[in-house]
C-alpha cells in the first residue's frame, strides 16, 4: 500500500515538473513524502 502511494505520488511529481504547473512548494513536499515512503518500506523489509 505504501508503494503505491508512494508512486502515485512520484508521478503526479513528475507531471508538476513536465506541466510547470506548481502549487508553490506543494508539488515538492509531494515527493519527498514519496521518498520517505520509499525508504521506510526498504528498511522494514
Amino acid at each position: 500500500m505504501l508503494t503505491t502511494i508512494a508512486i502515485i505520488l512520484i508521478v503526479l511529481w513528475l507531471l508538476g515538473i513536465v506541466t510547470s504547473y506548481t502549487i508553490g512548494g506543494f508539488i515538492h513536499i509531494l515527493i519527498v513524502i514519496a521518498v520517505i515512503m520509499i525508504l521506510v518500506r526498504l528498511i522494514r523489509s
